[in-house]
């Protein structure tokens, strides 16, 4: 996908937040790659802090419906933050990520889990039974280690940091992002 491509997702996410306000219309998109399937996280940012983030994990829609949808899902309905005011718009920056396809890691133990993930690179998704997790590659900048990394996924599913058992699953998955 090229650098064009990643700002016309970002224009989709902008204009989809400002019209849920009433400050602009949703342009009209007729380019064929906006209807292939694909799986976003659109990111908001408030002077740099996080304000919301909520995205799909795998492909099911058209990528102009999946980035419409997931940014007013990160600006309304973020259960981590209050919803996003009118008043907040013109300082909000957005991130688009488009995920690749999520692949299973395969492995025994903790240990081997752990050696099995690339710091920078791979976002992952946690598993162990109904509960479920993921951090974008872009959380690797606060959590450098994997086990720390692995560690605030599994707080995030709401189990323990130290948590382990032979029913937890982990896939891998890498994302082309793109800033405001």
């Amino acid at each position: 996908m090229s650098d064009e491509q990643g700002r016309t997702l970002l224009a989709i996410a902008r204009e989809s937040l400002a019209a849920a306000f009433g400050l602009g219309t949703e342009a009209a998109r007729d380019e064929p790659w906006l209807q292939e399937i694909g799986a976003t996280f659109v990111t908001l940012r408030e002077r740099g802090n996080l304000r919301g983030c909520v995205g799909t994990i795998r492909a099911f829609r058209p990528l102009l419906d999946d980035v419409r949808s997931n940014a007013r899902a990160a600006a309304f309905s973020d259960t981590r933050f209050p919803p996003v005011r009118a008043w907040e718009y013109p300082e909000i920056a957005m991130e688009v990520s488009l995920l690749s396809d999520c692949e299973p890691c395969a492995f025994g133990c903790e240990e081997e889990a752990l050696a099995q993930l690339r710091p920078g690179i791979d976002g992952i998704v946690f598993e162990h039974r109904e509960r479920r997790s993921t951090f974008l590659p872009q959380v690797w900048e606060q959590l450098p280690r994997p086990s720390d990394f692995l560690a605030h996924l599994k707080s995030k599913a709401g189990l323990p940091p130290s948590f382990w058992d032979a029913d937890v699953k982990l896939w891998r998955y890498t994302v082309l992002k793109w800033c405001e």
